[in-house]
């Protein structure tokens, strides 16, 4: 009951002046930065050694995981202010702590800070003649630092915000054993489009075991182009690691559907993800087999190309008819969206659904350019490309997720704004405040759950002054059980 407590309407705090000048440094410091690696590695590879000119993407592929983490947690900063500032509830839709939870400059603060590191470390790499620290043991500071930073165990560092997302990790990856809730299949819709960090650091694990040499300071631009195995799919690794995000979605929705016996959407949203098996295991038998030169290797990518075009329709209708809740036949004047609308401009909601078109089918471009070999390392330059573009499309995809979410949550009263009582005197208040912090101020409800059923609750709590008689109030709480389609 203390969660319930939360300050009244126009008493939020804004971020302390330390905070906002922390963002500011970290985010200039971080253009700067930028900018001058980005000199330097041009420098290096173009007018530097003509042998590093191929043999840079080891070091990309190590850093870009690192750079897609920082990208997304930015776009989750304006995600939370774009959210707060149209009244989108996302506190409520998260249950995260009214009391305690990140706002978007401590999203910033945090984005900064760990670019100005990503961009330290990189900028020591290539400078690493100078620094005398192999280069190659950089990114093992880097992401052992990111990776103390999340477990830190000591109450420094937002740690009620790094204990939630730790426990939230493990309940998508212990999806099947456990009751599913928003929040467990948002972040796991965020991990299927992180799945490139996935996929760079079992790359960097591979590297680091088995194609680099140690004996050598820049181990990280190797002078020979002998990375064959960590960057493909002979080992079948990769491949497995490419799946684990669409796996945790699909056992997430056979979850749903074993709680709440309703086929339609929770086994319909299954076979949306099922979908990634296919193109994954296509995917990786037809760069097999052709770079063995096989016959077959044909067929499979033919039905790649099959495979990915049902995917990226289900999962594009599924976004806009589904999670966005848009074309509903009664939008009315908002025509091809909704009858309610949260956002202020209904171009927001035109130019999202355009840019989900071209985004869900951005893949053909680079099945194209790396099929036809038009220019060296095409697949690696426009993963590199399009890796970002992905994190910005479920950026956009958030804004109108919780929106829906949001909306159905009132449509559905299940978050009341208005309650109406009874005036109250300063003994009714303090009665009330010691009940809302005894121990059992609310019991579970537990037993078999359903999709929909109404309870008829007693509530018996001693008599306010103010009250006149004795009488139960009958709480009547319906639990629809009917949350986001994703």
């Amino acid at each position: 009951m203390k969660r319930l407590r939360v300050p009244p309407l126009g008493a939020a705090q804004p971020a302390p002046a330390w905070t906002t000048f922390r963002v500011g440094l970290f985010c200039g410091v971080f253009m700067v930065l930028a900018v001058s690696f980005i000199l330097r590695g041009a420098v290096l590879t173009q007018l530097g050694d003509p042998e590093y000119r191929n043999n840079v993407w080891p070091l990309v592929r190590v850093y870009r995981g690192g750079f897609l983490l920082i990208e997304f947690l930015f776009l989750l900063g304006i995600n939370t202010y774009g959210w707060r500032q149209a009244g989108v509830n996302h506190v409520l839709i998260f249950e995260l702590n009214p009391r305690s939870n990140l706002s978007h400059q401590h999203l910033f603060e945090i984005a900064g800070f760990l670019g100005v590191l990503w961009c330290i470390s990189i900028l020591s790499c290539l400078y690493s003649d100078y620094t005398f620290i192999p280069m190659q043991v950089n990114p093992l500071i880097l992401y052992g630092f990111m990776l103390l930073f999340l477990i830190n165990p000591f109450k420094t560092g937002y740690y009620k915000s790094r204990f939630w997302l730790l426990k939230l990790l493990f309940r998508v990856f212990t999806a099947p054993f456990h009751r599913v809730e928003f929040a467990d299949f948002w972040l796991a819709d965020q991990l299927n489009s992180l799945v490139f960090v996935l996929m760079d650091l079992e790359y960097l694990v591979c590297y680091y075991s088995f194609e680099l040499n140690w004996n050598t300071k820049n181990g990280l631009l190797p002078r020979h182009q002998g990375d064959v195995m960590c960057h493909s799919y002979s080992y079948g690794v990769r491949a497995i690691i490419q799946c684990l995000p669409a796996w945790f979605r699909f056992v997430q929705c056979l979850r749903r559907y074993r709680d709440t016996k309703r086929a339609f959407p929770h086994l319909v949203n299954a076979g949306k993800y099922s979908t990634t098996f296919f193109v994954v295991t296509f995917a990786a038998l037809y760069s097999t087999h052709r770079a063995q030169s096989h016959d077959d290797a044909e067929v499979f990518f033919y039905l790649l190309i099959v495979s990915s075009v049902i995917s990226s329709c289900y999962t594009l209708i599924w976004d806009l008819k589904m999670d966005w809740g848009l074309f509903d036949r009664s939008a009315g004047e908002n025509t091809f969206l909704r009858e309610e609308i949260v956002y202020p401009q209904k171009a927001y909601y035109y130019c999202a659904i355009v840019e989900d078109v071209i985004l869900r089918f951005a893949w053909t471009i680079q099945l194209s350019l790396t099929t036809m070999d038009v220019f060296p390392s095409a697949a690696d330059i426009l993963s590199t490309i399009l890796a970002p573009l992905e994190v910005f499309r479920r950026f956009v995809w958030n804004f109108f997720r919780l929106e829906n979410e949001h909306l159905n949550n009132c449509g559905e009263f299940r978050a009341v704004r208005d309650i109406s009582v009874a005036p109250l005197n300063a003994d009714d208040q303090t009665l009330l405040e010691q009940m809302m912090d005894q121990e059992d101020g609310v019991r579970n409800r537990q037993g078999k759950k359903s999709w929909k059923r109404s309870y008829s609750l007693s509530l018996r709590r001693p008599l306010l002054s103010s009250q006149s008689k004795t009488r139960d109030t009958k709480v009547l709480i319906e639990d629809t059980d009917d949350e986001a389609y994703t």
